[in-house]
């Protein structure tokens, strides 16, 4: 692992740094909160996954999170959202190729060679955040924003041992059935569409997945609500698998980080009251 700056803040240190990626076959750039607490004892860890055209600075510069997270003794793990560099398959529209990952393995080409950020997010980087932070990898969760709400559901629906709770802003929670989605998922995946559930919230939770509970927040004046979000998908699938669900409507937000700088000290209390339960 690679350090390329670090600042105080809070207390405790924000971090970016990067290394050779094994899944992707790429160098990775993440950003990494480390709260005072550490400096006592190991830490739970929140992971946040940042929506499309993102990289690890979006948050890590608009998300407002430090003092939550300083207060509440977490780390906060902030990745990139797909592999980058020369020799990476791109597109030259946003919602596909590099920094439209989707938070899953690619199985197609020209993207199976490096898009592979489910096994990145769910095994490499976490190993490599317990060999370099004081982490307590007992007391993990996940959160996320947009294409990245969409990973952390999805990750938590497929792996409910190891995350102990899991939010989102403004999730795509049915890319089988939105425009992004059917961009990207036969890109990606092929055009078997019995592949594509696994990278699915409701139709996964409709397959049998289970997770204890989670929160959504939802701005009202999200330009993307209609078309590509559709909350109410995720609700009637929550109810369908019975699923505490907590979706909060909320009125005149949109998709931006005014709108997530604004609920974020909500996520990580929530976060924290679930971790150190």
């Amino acid at each position: 692992m690679k350090t390329i700056s670090t600042w105080a803040a809070h207390g405790g240190t924000q971090g970016v740094y990067s290394h050779a990626s094994e899944a992707t076959g790429t160098e990775m750039t993440f950003a990494v909160f480390v709260p005072p607490q550490a400096k006592v004892a190991p830490c739970p860890v929140v992971t946040y996954l940042s929506g499309l055209t993102c990289t690890h600075a979006n948050v890590m510069e608009k998300g407002e999170y430090r003092r939550a997270a300083a207060e509440h003794g977490l780390i906060v793990v902030c990745p990139d959202t797909s592999p980058r560099g020369e020799g990476v398959a791109d597109d030259d529209a946003y919602d596909l190729g590099q920094g439209a990952g989707f938070y899953l393995d690619a199985t197609e080409d020209p993207w199976a060679r490096h898009f592979r950020m489910e096994s990145y997010i769910r095994d490499e980087l976490p190993a490599v955040i317990a060999a370099n932070f004081p982490v307590d990898t007992e007391r993990q969760s996940i959160f996320g924003h947009s294409m990245g709400g969409h990973g952390a559901l999805t990750l938590a629906l497929k792996n409910p041992e190891r995350y102990r709770a899991c939010s989102a802003f403004a999730p795509i929670v049915a890319p089988i059935d939105v425009p992004w989605g059917q961009k990207a998922l036969p890109a990606y995946l092929g055009r078997d569409e019995q592949g594509w559930r696994q990278y699915d919230a409701c139709a996964l939770i409709a397959d049998g997945a289970r997770f204890p509970e989670f929160l959504v927040d939802q701005g009202t004046g999200d330009n993307f609500l209609a078309e590509q979000l559709r909350p109410e998908l995720f609700e009637k699938a929550c109810a369908g698998g019975g699923i505490p669900l907590t979706l909060r409507m909320q009125p005149g937000y949109d998709h931006s980080y005014y709108f997530i700088s604004t609920f974020m000290e909500d996520h990580l209390a929530w976060h924290a009251k679930r971790l150190k339960a």
